[in-house]
């Protein structure tokens, strides 16, 4: 893996810097959810991290290895909610100003946090314009030190750091099953699991209606997409990241995708058998598994609920809808 992006010492570095900062999130099991998919399932509940998803791995990271460097006029970053309020938490805790970059229609829950976390907010349409340019423009202007939400080494390292945790609480797996979006997830543990576990079979799930990673594995390069107008705004990224997509390539068996509708059931057995509450990007792997897209019978595996950043009156909002589509259906 020397030619890639990042390599399990990486991770491992990550995890250093990560001690007694970020969260050791639990690991989740369901009777019932083994039952239904013939397997013995390990969840990895990050919406018990810091600032509410994975995200806050990378973006401390990222951050804590910028101020070991020297000190920097602060940071940029852009997102649609998760890694927002992830470097806005991170700098904080590192003593730097953050400038977050976020579509004017993110959630609400998640626009929020960013603010309490001290960041500035500048929006912008995500349909019409480019948060990376409007991201490199203000790190010129201003001097800051841009933190990308996947396509950094540092940052994909950080987001291996949950998969490092996973094996070492469950134990051995046969499978691993991540969200997908732009990869530095997907990427990271893919590293450390293949890096741990060699034999692992390592599955991304991105949303029908935004499978541009399964398109780019299909064509042998990075294919760009429409922004993909789906419930899953944690993973309506148009494009794989440049340094993400050769890991995946090379690590990833496979990608597989979930329907809005698939995310909604998931969501429901989230709050009815585990008792969490999981934004719809984060039950994406166990989406997956619920509608039967990977044949795990009789295997040990790993699933990442990326993240729970969804406010009471959304939640609410989207099970109704998944009542009312039931309903219809019935």
């Amino acid at each position: 893996m020397t030619d890639l992006a990042i390599g399990l010492p990486d991770v491992e570095a990550g995890a250093r810097r990560l001690a007694g900062v970020a969260n050791r999130t639990p690991v989740l099991t369901s009777r019932t959810l083994d039952a239904r998919v013939g397997a013995t399932v390990f969840l990895k509940a990050e919406g018990f991290q810091r600032a509410g998803a994975f995200k806050f791995r990378g973006a401390y990271n990222r951050l804590a290895a910028l101020k070991e460097q020297g000190d920097a006029a602060g940071v940029v970053a852009y997102s649609s909610g998760n890694h927002a309020g992830a470097v806005a938490l991170a700098a904080r805790l590192a003593g730097l100003p953050a400038v977050i970059v976020m579509p004017a229609d993110a959630p609400a829950a998640k626009m929020a946090a960013t603010l309490e976390y001290g960041a500035e907010v500048v929006l912008y349409d995500r349909y019409t314009e480019s948060r990376e340019g409007i991201g490199a423009a203000l790190a010129t202007e201003r001097g800051l030190v841009l933190v990308p939400p996947f396509d950094d080494a540092l940052v994909m390292a950080g987001q291996g750091t949950a998969a490092l945790e996973l094996i070492e609480d469950a134990g051995p797996l046969d499978v691993l099953v991540v969200p997908l979006s732009g990869g530095g997830l997907l990427a990271g543990c893919a590293v450390a699991g293949r890096g741990r576990l060699p034999d692992l079979s390592v599955w991304g799930v991105e949303p029908a209606a935004g499978d541009d990673v399964r398109q780019s594995l299909a064509a042998g390069h990075r294919v760009r997409i429409d922004v993909p107008r789906t419930i899953a705004d944690g993973l309506q990224t148009p494009q794989v990241g440049e340094l993400t997509f050769p890991v995946i390539q090379r690590l990833v068996e496979g990608v597989v995708v979930v329907s809005d509708d698939e995310l909604l059931t998931a969501m429901a057995f989230a709050f009815d058998r585990l008792k969490i509450v999981s934004e719809p990007s984060g039950v994406a792997g166990l989406a997956a598994l619920l509608a039967g897209r990977l044949d795990v019978a009789g295997h040990r595996v790993g699933v990442v609920l990326s993240g729970a950043n969804v406010g009471l009156a959304r939640f609410l909002e989207l099970m109704a809808a998944r009542d009312t589509a039931t309903a219809t259906r019935s």
